[in-house]
């Protein structure tokens, strides 16, 4: 997909959708409208944001759309250890998270040196490393803000 970030937040739903390949439904549509709102979303998030919008749509739609979207690189998987996956429409770049430990607030830190895959393992054992995923942990200010009051 040669979409840059800027066209995934400009780009309507149903055009990004038509970029790479898949057929636009209703919603196809509010999923990734969903995930424009609020990236770094669970399956579960995106059903409840989708289904004021489109009632009809089933949480089993949200998660084929999902599906469908990662496979054709419209949205990025994350998976924290220990929480469900999440859901973003940032794809394009090498960027990494900081998760809150206490609340699992979310956000994108972007990458850490130079282009992708901006972290060189010591030892590649062979391989062509094309991504490096860093995920960062610690208190969001809110949560270190109530930490130290108490």
């Amino acid at each position: 997909m040669t979409d840059t970030i800027l066209d995934a937040r400009e780009a309507d739903a149903a055009t990004l959708i038509r970029r790479v390949g898949l057929r636009v439904t209703e919603p196809r549509r509010a999923v990734v409208e969903a995930l424009r709102d609020k990236p770094h979303s669970s399956a579960d998030a995106v059903y409840r944001e989708v289904s004021t919008t489109v009632p009809q749509t089933s949480i089993q739609s949200v998660y084929n759309a999902l599906g469908d979207f990662a496979d054709a690189g419209l949205v990025r998987r994350i998976e924290p250890a220990g929480r469900p996956g999440l859901f973003e429409l940032r794809v394009d770049d090498n960027h990494h998270h900081v998760i809150c430990t206490a609340c699992g607030a979310v956000e994108d830190v972007d990458c850490a040196i130079g282009d992708a895959p901006c972290l060189t393992p010591s030892d590649a054992h062979g391989f062509a490393v094309h991504t490096a995923e860093v995920t960062y942990w610690g208190l969001c200010p809110s949560c270190a803000a109530a930490a130290s009051a108490s």
